[in-house]
């Protein structure tokens, strides 16, 4: 059980003096009033998670739709919409009590009906959450502010899902009746959060405002927070040392800028705050392409690709190589073993040929396009270097640019295309962010970030549904490397390296990244000097 008020344990009561004998003496309280500018480098395309895990529009969810639960920095859970819970020794039951008194911006209670929808729809149409949920077999509302879970096999993941941007909790009346997809709530949402949404201009931002009902009294300290999305990159670096933007994150400027943007005075950069989600850049096949449904055409891709180039031309340093579909900062699962086809050029010549795509007269094998994810600022440069390493070894690629909207039917509904590079989120278990990726059943046209090279392996879906069912921690992690080793070896994609996310804001900005993620969770202990 989760008491609205945990109790402190005494090393943590230890640690706590340590901290606060460590804090400077003129630490400041919160202020109340003011606005927040936060940058973004793409527009969302929804203000409500529920059907799409694109990155800006998991930063803009949850400041008005919260979740059940909140995480700490490590990732331990606390209370949000639920005050309580319980999990059964044998994980096959869930209990959740909910707070009393919580309405939603439109005046209507909040209850257990709200919750149980939610999670109804999210199992079936959130990009994570068929896996996530796969297991939950009933929800049951015994009382206005109580859920049940029941489920037919465990999910040690799933208390570690709950929190707003993963699993936003929406309301019932504005999404029943229709597709969720087509609610005016995802354009124009209310919550229960501690903003109201006000506005969003299309191409410049979105302004949320105080909600002065907020359960959670006497947050928010902000009297408004706006959202400003600035794609290129140039002109966020220069807003920033304006002060025209107070926040961003996951590195909101150009790399080459980093350490240019550490000497500004009124500018601080930190790591706090991406402890819940670890990313790992992927350059993915789509295996019905009549070049690579072949292994070895693939295989000779991964004997061109120079990661350490990679890291270092690309993320100027903030990076790390990566082969494996689990990111490194999920240390527990991460399999450090270097990809079986090492770079190697002749090696991949002549896997090529064996394949059956000779050079020609003109030295070209075959000509292929590179749609890449336009959703940062690394996705051309990165797509660039693709196609002069394939280049190497007789592949032509056309380097193919759209916005987000074009990109997203083009890969996940349309499929017309012949590979990718791509952002995968991790977040706090492989189970919720890797399973999706690779999982048979997750090949789900036009559902965005999912199983989009159409991989099907049995042996690998046995291993992660093993894996997300599995109580003994060892036992999970032994899954989790063999099935990292069969990906590697059969190349559905490449995985290139993980990012080391940084925040940045302005030294008048405070409070915004006091929980496991940051920026993108609500912002109700964010507060501005005068």
């Amino acid at each position: 059980m989760a008491p609205r008020e945990p109790r402190l344990s005494r090393r943590s009561l230890l640690l706590g003096s340590v901290a606060l004998a460590a804090a400077p003496a003129f630490a400041q309280a919160p202020r109340r009033g003011g606005s927040m500018t936060i940058g973004l480098v793409a527009e969302p395309t929804t203000l409500v998670s529920l059907t799409n895990v694109f990155t800006p529009s998991l930063s803009v969810s949850a400041k008005v739709t919260e979740g059940l639960l909140t995480y700490d920095q490590e990732i331990n859970p606390r209370p949000s919409l639920a005050t309580e819970w319980t999990v059964a020794p044998d994980g096959l039951r869930y209990v959740f009590r909910l707070r009393p008194g919580v309405t939603w911006h439109d005046g209507k209670p909040f209850t257990a009906a709200d919750v149980a929808f939610s999670l109804e729809t999210i199992k079936k149409y959130h990009p994570r959450g068929r896996s996530t949920f796969a297991n939950v077999t009933a929800i049951a509302t015994p009382d206005p502010l109580a859920v049940e879970l029941t489920l037919s096999k465990p999910a040690p993941y799933l208390i570690k899902a709950l929190n707003a941007s993963e699993t936003p909790i929406i309301p019932k009346h504005r999404y029943e009746g229709m597709e969720p997809t087509a609610s005016p709530n995802n354009t124009a949402p209310i919550g229960t959060g501690p903003f109201r949404f006000k506005e969003w201009v299309r191409g410049s931002h979105v302004i949320y405002e105080r909600n002065p009902d907020y359960w959670d009294q006497p947050k928010p300290y902000l009297d408004q927070l706006v959202v400003r999305f600035i794609p290129d990159a140039a002109a966020r670096s220069a807003a920033f040392e304006t002060g025209q933007l107070d926040l961003g994150y996951r590195t909101p400027v150009a790399l080459a800028d980093v350490e240019r943007l550490r000497q500004v005075p009124s500018l601080k950069f930190e790591t706090a705050g991406n402890a819940y989600s670890f990313n790992v850049t992927r350059l993915e096949f789509n295996l019905d392409n009549e070049y690579f449904r072949h292994a070895k055409v693939r295989q000779a891709i991964a004997h061109a690709i120079d990661r350490a180039l990679i890291v270092r031309a690309i993320y100027y340093g903030v990076a790390v190589p990566c082969a494996s579909p689990i990111a490194p900062g999920l240390k527990a699962f991460h399999d450090p073993a270097p990809s079986p086809f090492a770079l190697d050029l002749k090696a991949a010549e002549a896997l090529l040929d064996e394949a059956g795509f000779p050079r020609g007269a003109n030295r070209i094998r075959f000509r292929v396009p590179l749609d890449y994810n336009p959703g940062g600022d690394d996705g051309r440069r990165l797509a660039e270097l693709l196609r002069a390493m394939l280049g190497r070894i007789g592949i032509a690629v056309d380097v193919r640019a759209q916005d987000i909207g074009a990109f997203i039917k083009r890969v996940y509904t349309d499929r017309d295309f012949a590979f990718t590079t791509n952002g995968a989120s991790n977040l706090f278990d492989p189970t919720v962010g890797v399973q999706r990726l690779y999982w048979s059943k997750n090949f789900i046209k036009g559902v965005p970030f999912s199983n989009c090279t159409h991989y099907a392996n049995p042996e690998v879906d046995a291993l992660l549904e093993g894996a997300a069912v599995e109580n003994d921690p060892a036992k999970r992690v032994a899954m989790f490397r063999q099935f990292q080793q069969i990906v590697a070896r059969e190349v559905p994609d490449i995985n290139l390296a993980s990012p080391v996310y940084l925040t940045l804001h302005n030294i008048r900005a405070h409070g915004h990244s006091t929980t496991g993620d940051g920026v993108e969770a609500s912002m109700a202990e964010a507060w501005v000097d005068a």
